[in-house]
């Protein structure tokens, strides 16, 4: 696989489309809801089916890592079956009042391509053409849309990863015969450069800190076995250590973590089936897997993780995206609260995107037939009432409604923090 760069590329213009006050599209497919909340039901009440006419894009609605910016594709609503034309589409945000930007072209774009927004306001775009991977990135210039190309990766696939929290770089993961190649494919000097070739197949991606230097993996080893949560130290060429191990047979997936307090989010089978749990990083308490975040017959995915609570993991607000048979719905969970409260989310909410305020608002960003482009805030609900007891002593809960409580019942046996894949599934006996 090579990468070649183009040096002083020029920007290309094209007239910028105007795509109607009806303009909109949902990368996911958005439900209608009045705002109402419920707790341990498996769907809240009122939710409802997708507005009519709302274009389906393949792709998600990306995020800055500060919120600031968001990055779609979309197209005008048309009549079912009619040929979508796609063009990306840049969201403003931490302004007094969000916007939408289209970023047209002369010629739409494929299904498959992908876009990530930068901190400048520059949105990245991943197209495929024939058997390599082509970079641009676009911008406004007045009525126009400008382009400038950053080079190309010859290989038949790569996925972007979530933006880096310097704001300037994205990276992106390509599969080799018996490795997964690491790229810059923006912020980088000259194009695309290849960071590091990474032994197995990879995938995910979870920053662990705000440098934009630790980067979190989710690795299967050549030959197959486990799949293993691993940090690639970007500083130290590409350097692998382990972060998760849980069981020695267990899948054990990162899907969040939060730089501030330490928390992580992650997926495991260590229980005995696929569970959502929760941990601390160079914590000695194991791995927790509340019952309440396992509602009956839907799925649940977190997707944003309160930031600014220093060392104080168990009061981060966590959002989840809850997927069931009426469609799309957020969650939202404190590991300390021990209890899922489900909201219902705004008509044409991009299904799984949003962020967190420091002070615990939950910004969901939508857009629907009545309005292309805001942003609904949710203030995180309280935790009130009493808890269930607790009892259980596998890193699961013993009641139907709450975690494990956030600090075991008895110290522990081990005082000295240790790293979080070395913790254990159970908790340590107490000494007689």
């Amino acid at each position: 696989m090579t990468a070649c760069a183009i040096e002083g590329g020029t920007a290309g213009a094209a007239t910028t489309a105007d795509p109607g006050p009806e303009e909109s599209g949902e990368p996911e497919e958005p439900v209608g809801a009045e705002p109402a909340g419920a707790e341990g039901a498996t769907e809240p009440e009122g939710a409802a089916t997708p507005w009519a006419g709302a274009p389906r894009a393949p792709g998600t609605f990306t995020l800055t890592a500060d919120g600031a910016y968001g990055a779609r594709l979309t197209a005008a609503p048309g009549a079912p079956g009619e040929q979508r034309a796609w063009y990306p589409e840049r969201w403003t945000l931490d302004g007094p009042e969000p916007y939408a930007v289209p970023l047209p072209l002369h010629q739409p774009e494929e299904p498959d391509a992908q876009v990530v927004p930068l901190a400048d306001g520059r949105v990245l775009i991943r197209r495929r053409v024939a058997d390599r991977q082509m970079f641009s990135l676009l911008y406004p210039t007045g009525p126009a849309t400008g382009e400038l190309a950053l080079g190309a990766v010859e290989c038949d696939g790569m996925t972007l990863l979530p933006p880096s929290p310097d704001g300037s770089s994205v990276y992106g993961l390509s599969a080799g015969d018996h490795s997964s190649l690491l790229w810059l494919v923006a912020g980088g000097a000259f194009g695309p450069e290849l960071v590091a070739e990474i032994p197995g197949h990879c995938s995910g991606g979870v920053w662990l800190d705000r440098a934009g230097r630790m980067l979190a993996l989710d690795r299967q080893l050549p030959g197959g076995g486990p799949v293993k949560a691993v940090a690639v130290d970007l500083e130290r060429n590409g350097e692998v250590t382990p972060l998760l191990q849980i069981a020695p047979s267990s899948d054990d997936r990162l899907l969040l973590a939060d730089p501030d307090s330490g928390l992580l989010l992650i997926r495991s089978d260590a229980p005995g089936h696929d569970r959502l749990g929760w941990g601390v990083l160079g914590s000695c308490l194991p791995v927790r897997f509340p019952e309440c975040l396992r509602p009956a017959d839907v799925a649940v995915t977190p997707f944003a993780v309160q930031p600014g609570q220093m060392l104080m993991p168990e009061s981060c607000a966590v959002a989840l995206r809850i997927d069931g048979a009426a469609g799309s719905w957020v969650g939202v969970w404190r590991p300390q609260g021990r209890r899922l409260h489900q909201l219902a989310a705004p008509e044409g909410w991009s299904a799984g995107a949003g962020y967190w305020s420091r002070d615990g608002v939950l910004h969901l960003p939508y857009a629907n037939a009545a309005t292309p482009c805001a942003v609904a805030r949710i203030e995180a609900p309280g935790d009130d009432g009493p808890l269930p007891e607790t009892g259980g002593t596998d890193g699961t809960d013993s009641d139907a409604s709450g975690t494990e409580p956030s600090g075991a019942v008895t110290p522990p046996v081990v005082c000295k923090p240790v790293p979080l894949g070395q913790a254990p599934l159970h908790r340590a006996a107490p000494p007689d």
